[in-house]
């Protein structure tokens, strides 16, 4: 039997919601089209534009249906994407279904991301009670300095320096290796810093807003301890807005990977797009991009779903309001 709370995803899914996430992966996929028929033509032609004649590169075009009106070809390829054909590389690997190409990296970079999420959130939510429970103490200060120090410093130069003290003075492998754990470690902590420093940055704000509220005052008038407000009442509350950052944080773990995964020679998606970039393999960078526009979507996705759980007043219906 089902739960009340998965009744009511369930319903929201069907609902509102699901019709949303319809619209806004239509919008995804136009936009990114669009995107990519403002590059210049010659871009199709890959490293081969000198050396080819004007018949074949008539012929390419016609190929990738490329000479037919832009409605047309913005009809098409929504047709074929809702087929799950994603095209073919036309110069990284010339000819090979472009999801073939994909499929291989996006487990390591699924796997990576998720990794690094999770270690965010519970590292992150960790130092922001901690900050709380110690606030204008030692712990707070060193909290404070941390969450500045990622703010203010390019996450670049802490990426090198992190590769930089992993493999000089603890040992550890500098680029990553297919069943070798520990070279997972450098890579995670990489990915994970910004959003620890987000999660605690916000989870100490919005506890602090909690804590001086007027229901904790009458709780502790009632004779509930530290500990009791903190995890039944605080927290709880204090999650709620917070939720809205798991967007931001997953979008922050997407960006971050592009570079990390090219640093830790990780053979997942950030890598093989700059790759594909470089080879100038237009249908290949479409489907990438639409790939991290649609992990973005997700992750908007999940801040709402978990902003649902934490508060049953939030609804994206109609009914009952919304959001």
């Amino acid at each position: 039997m089902k739960n009340p709370l998965n009744r009511r995803l369930t319903r929201e899914l069907k609902g509102e919601l699901g019709k949303y996430l319809v619209i806004l992966i239509l919008l995804i996929a136009t936009i990114v089209f669009l995107l990519m028929r403002l590059l210049p033509v010659e871009t199709y032609y890959g490293d081969r534009t000198d050396r080819l004649t004007d018949e074949t590169k008539q012929a390419i075009l016609k190929d990738l249906g490329l000479d037919q009106p832009i409605h047309i070809q913005l009809w098409n390829y929504l047709k074929d994407l809702a087929h799950f054909d994603l095209g073919e590389s036309i110069t990284y690997y010339a000819g090979k279904p472009v999801w073939s190409i994909m499929a291989p990296k996006i487990g390591y970079s699924l796997r990576f991301g998720a990794a690094s999420l999770a270690i965010s959130l519970v590292l992150g939510i960790s130092l922001g009670i901690l900050m709380v429970r110690t606030k204008g103490k030692l712990p707070d200060a060193l909290g404070n300095a941390f969450i500045l120090f990622i703010n203010a410093v390019p996450s670049a130069v802490y990426y090198l320096f992190i590769q930089f003290a992993g493999t000089k003075l603890l040992n550890i492998g500098m680029l990553y290796k297919e069943g070798d754990i520990s070279t997972w470690i450098l890579p995670v902590i990489s990915m994970s810093l910004g959003s620890i420093a987000s999660y605690a940055m916000w989870t100490r704000r919005y506890m602090m807003d909690q804590i001086n509220s007027d229901y904790v005052k009458l709780a502790r008038a009632k004779g509930l301890t530290d500990k009791q407000i903190m995890v039944k009442h605080v927290l709880r509350n204090a999650f709620a807005p917070m939720a809205q950052n798991l967007p931001s944080s997953i979008i922050f773990t997407i960006s971050g990977s592009l570079y990390i995964e090219s640093l830790y020679s990780i053979p997942g998606t950030g890598g093989l797009l700059v790759k594909a970039i470089q080879a100038q393999d237009n249908p290949l960078v479409q489907m990438l991009v639409m790939f991290y526009a649609l992990l973005s979507v997700v992750g908007m996705l999940l801040g709402d779903l978990a902003m649902m759980a934490c508060d049953p007043r939030i609804t994206f219906t109609k009914k009952g309001g919304s959001r």
